[in-house]
């Protein structure tokens, strides 16, 4: 069994500000790894200034930030004291490309070290970051804001990131790094990049920053062979993700087929070979549906280092989840009522995105049909080479007449929602629509959301803590706190 040279609980890090870092501190403080979630921190942390900062916490953590000549303009564009008026619309950011601006990049760097900061503050638990490797162009400024702060793992998934761990090396060196960045229509022999150089945030005056450890999430054991041989750098181990688990999962291996309510068709070729990933002699957590103390031990005897738990911590109340939606669904919960559909289409990504059936949400289809189409966030986009070899953005969900006009296919459009708008409306952060309607959310979470009910520690509860979830989860397992080596 696992000896306490790693975690044994490692929470999911699910969509934008969901594990934000209350729930990854909470985790934390239970000597188990928390995680929050480095999607979007741009644009959560310029909304929650203009939401007021309740509690003063980010401007505690902007004045804690190292690097001269980028907090300032910051709160002056965004604080807004005492928050602004409800049916105002957030001021929002321009949207990435290949080359970002200084003043977009400070941004991304100071909202990842905010959100790092404030998990770590005054304590010695472990804390890690959760990246998305299909988001591209915001990556390296995110992964050295974490880094200033401290942050003791990250984990990615969504993608093959074998270049990260070498980014990681020369970002914590304080060296420039870049990242080839997927062009639909770029020849064989053409690249494209995204570039990021510390030196100019730093004066070139960096200090050596602590290299954390890399984890890719994956769903198989011949992806995490490849990682571990083929990376330009250190990989120290996999998360190994079930089709059951929240978010995007990997699509099923061989040709998708789909079942009778169009969701993909799961077999035993999608089952991870258990003994690859021993000889791979890296630590690894299994991940999908881990949500009770029997699968921890069954984990921890058949050689794995632990398990990632994501859904349950999604609806403890240090979740970032709005409040309503988390009382919603434990109530369900306890009638017997979730239903969650694998959705092959929902996100931009083309990845298979789990989707939490509520009547307020984009789930529905009254719901999604009505929403009015727009792509102001577009973390999803896809980059597409132009006729004139310039580089252009386009996203399946954005206004099909926009996706047209790029070079996109219209059935690429067909039940695409908007993932990026539906998950910042789930923690509150959701836009005014120009017809004063607000953005609806859109709940992602694995199959186990049915089953969050255990948590509740009588049957007339409406709520458990993170703290909760991490003594059910080890109740039949001898362990101790961890703490950070250093």
């Amino acid at each position: 069994m696992n000896q306490n040279s790693e975690p044994i609980i490692i929470q999911g890090g699910m969509g934008a500000a969901v594990s934000a870092w209350p729930l990854a501190k909470a985790v934390s403080l239970t000597g188990q790894l928390g995680v929050v979630s480095g999607t979007a921190l741009d644009a959560v942390l310029v909304r929650r200034l203009q939401l007021g900062d309740a509690g003063g916490h980010l401007r505690r953590a902007i004045a804690e930030f190292p690097l001269p000549g980028i907090t300032e303009r910051i709160l002056d564009r965004f604080f807004i004291p005492g928050g602004k008026s409800p049916d105002a619309k957030f001021a929002s950011l321009q949207m990435l490309r290949e080359a970002p601006s200084h003043a977009q990049k400070a941004i991304i760097v100071l909202a990842n070290f905010v959100e790092v900061f404030l998990a770590k503050e005054n304590h010695q638990g472990i804390v890690g970051i959760n990246y998305l490797e299909k988001i591209q162009l915001p990556t390296l400024p995110s992964i050295f804001g974490a880094l200033l702060a401290g942050v003791d793992y990250i984990l990615m998934g969504a993608g093959i990131p074998t270049t990260i761990p070498g980014a990681i090396d020369r970002l914590c060196e304080g060296k420039s790094a870049e990242l080839q960045l997927r062009v639909e229509g770029a020849g064989r022999d053409e690249r494209f990049h995204t570039h990021f150089d510390p030196g100019e945030f730093t004066k070139e005056r960096s200090p050596w920053l602590r290299r954390p450890k890399f984890l890719p999430i994956v769903a198989s054991a011949t992806l995490a062979t490849m990682l571990a041989r083929k990376s330009n750098g250190a990989v120290n181990g996999f998360i190994v993700e079930g089709p059951t688990a929240g978010g995007h999962n990997a699509p099923p291996r061989g040709k998708t087929q789909l079942d009778a309510d169009g969701q993909p068709i799961y077999g035993p070729r999608d089952a991870v070979d258990q003994q690859a990933m021993l000889r791979l002699k890296l630590p690894f957590w299994h991940a999908g549906s881990y949500g009770a103390p029997e699968q921890v031990v069954g984990a921890l005897e058949g050689g794995a280092a632990g398990v990632q738990v994501g859904t349950a911590f999604a609806f403890c109340e240090e979740s970032g989840l709005r409040q309503d939606i988390r009382q919603e669904v434990i109530q369900m919960s306890k009638k017997g009522e979730l239903d969650v559909r694998t959705d092959p289409l929902a996100s931009p990504t083309g990845f298979p995105f789990k989707v939490l059936s509520l009547f307020s949400s984009l789930s529905e289809s009254v719901n999604y049909q009505l929403r009015k189409r727009r792509c102001d966030l577009g973390y999803l986009r896809q980059a597409f080479k132009r006729e004139d070899g310039t580089l252009g953005w386009r996203c399946p969900s954005e206004p099909v007449h926009n996706y047209l006009k790029r070079g996109g296919n219209e059935e690429e459009t067909v039940g695409r929602k908007c993932v990026c708008n539906g998950l910042m409306a789930n923690v509150g952060l959701g836009q005014i629509q120009s017809n004063g309607d607000d953005e609806l959310p859109l709940v992602t979470c694995g199959d186990d959301v049915k089953n969050i009910a255990r948590f509740l520690k009588t049957s007339e509860a409406t709520n458990y803590s993170a703290r909760d979830v991490v003594e059910y989860l080890l109740s039949l397992v001898n362990t101790k706190p961890l703490v950070a080596p250093y």
